[in-house]
């Protein structure tokens, strides 16, 4: 009889390690045991899954979906035994979670305290990157994205939406002054992303109609926070989400400016997961405690 899931385990485990001999390792086998099997499964499914290089391994189109599939049967799996042999105990087991700096920043760390005092069982492993990652490569449940979705075989659930606002400290305004009108920008310090040119157009309701008027770029940065930081510090004008700088906005330290002309737009947030036919229980209590604890409609 074909013991197919063991050879799914070690397929993953080797796409998971990055080679064989790593795989092999952590499986207490032989490196030409588990090329043996990878060969022997590629032969039986007569497709190739992963090209080979004395670097890395690299999947084919047919490798990525082999791997998204074993990953939800191995993970049913799991979730299957462990709620038969706890009797339908409190969800349990390690969480991966992906969230944009800012985002994990100010709205997913500081409910992780009371997310683990409900849910003990849970380990929370919580990776935050501005990069948008690929869930399967990065073995995450859930990644936490703002912005348009991409087209994906993944499930998502809305969290909310969030404006945009533009900002300056109080230090900057005095320093400068206060923009009363959009084309005021240009003669301000304006603060920009250096990966995403669009960023860094902020559209303005102007006269009935929305332009989009390019700001002057008097410092860059890769990632929301440190636009934040550099808002903070009084280096210029940002433009940011309000769930990103709304504690800001109360505390004082930043101040929203040309309000009277926002345009209206608003950032969807989404919680991507894979479409399991099971939704481990670890992954389903986390999706509805966001839903639950996150209001960002509200901003």
């Amino acid at each position: 009889m074909l013991n197919r899931t063991g050879e799914m385990e070690v397929f993953v485990r080797a796409v998971e390690a990055g080679s064989f001999s790593a795989a092999a390792r952590a499986l207490g086998l032989t490196p030409s045991a588990v090329s043996k099997l990878v060969d022997r499964l590629e032969a039986r499914l007569g497709v190739q899954l992963v090209k080979r290089s004395t670097r890395r391994l690299d999947l084919t189109p047919e490798g990525r979906s082999y791997l998204e599939r074993s990953t939800a049967i191995l993970a049913d799996i799991e979730e299957t035994e462990r709620e038969v042999s706890e009797g339908g105990a409190a969800p349990r087991g390690l969480l991966r979670v992906n969230a944009s700096i800012p985002f994990g920043t100010h709205q997913v760390v500081p409910l992780v305290p009371e997310f683990l005092a409900r849910f003990p069982g849970i380990t929370l492993d919580l990776s935050l990157t501005d990069a948008v990652i690929d869930l399967i490569e990065e073995r995450a449940d859930v990644a936490i994205r703002v912005g348009a979705l991409r087209d994906s075989s993944l499930k998502a659930r809305r969290l909310g939406e969030s404006r945009r606002l533009v900002v300056a400290s109080p230090a900057y305004l005095a320093r400068a002054g206060t923009p009363r009108e959009p084309a005021d920008l240009a003669g301000h310090a304006c603060i920009a992303f250096n990966f995403r040119p669009a960023l860094n157009e902020w559209p303005f309701r102007v006269g009935g109609a929305t332009v989009a008027v390019p700001v002057p770029r008097t410092v860059l940065a890769n990632n929301g926070e440190t636009v934040r930081d550099f808002a903070l510090a009084g280096l210029g004008l940002a433009r940011l989400g309000a769930f990103h700088v709304a504690r800001d906005v109360e505390a004082g330290t930043l101040v929203p400016v040309l309000e009277e002309f926002d345009a209206g737009d608003a950032e969807q947030v989404h919680a991507i997961f894979m479409g399991h036919r099971r939704m481990p229980a670890r992954v389903r209590v986390f999706l509805d405690f966001l839903a639950e604890r996150i209001r960002l409609d509200r901003a």
